[in-house]
């Protein structure tokens, strides 16, 4: 069996996350979007939820945390290439983002990380696995 992941994300404004995930060139499944959640699909085994924070607070009896003041996970998102790196990078930029960490460049890996408008940190790899060094 093939296994799927679902990141949850508590989201201020629903329309406005949407729009942001979107404008990366990720679609929308409207058959799992309501008011109060969006389902953005960023491949076929990875979807992100963006649901409204108290919505969000429904699912869990913990607070919910601000992830403008602290962080409890990073989102890491593989990339085809170091150009889809710096391609997906540049349109969080411009789509309201804000640079979380300088890029990183190891050579046989690279990457680039971005707060979302929510302040949730997404991190873009790439990694060429043939050519990483041994241990």
């Amino acid at each position: 069996m093939s296994r799927q992941i679902f990141v949850n994300l508590p989201v201020a404004d629903v329309p406005a996350s949407a729009a942001f995930y979107e404008g990366l060139g990720f679609g929308r499944n409207e058959q799992f979007s309501t008011d109060q959640a969006v389902s953005i699909v960023v491949s076929d085994s990875i979807t992100l939820i963006l649901l409204e924070r108290d919505y969000f607070a429904t699912f869990t009896p913990k607070p919910v945390g601000e992830p403008r003041k602290t962080t409890s996970v990073t989102v890491a998102l593989s990339a085809e290439s170091r150009g889809e790196v710096d391609d997906l990078a540049e349109r969080a930029m411009q789509t309201g983002a804000s640079t979380a960490n300088p890029p990183q460049d190891h050579g046989f890996m690279y990457g680039r990380s971005f707060f979302d408008l929510d302040g949730h940190q997404v991190e873009l790899v790439w990694m060429d696995t043939a050519a990483m060094p041994l241990p």
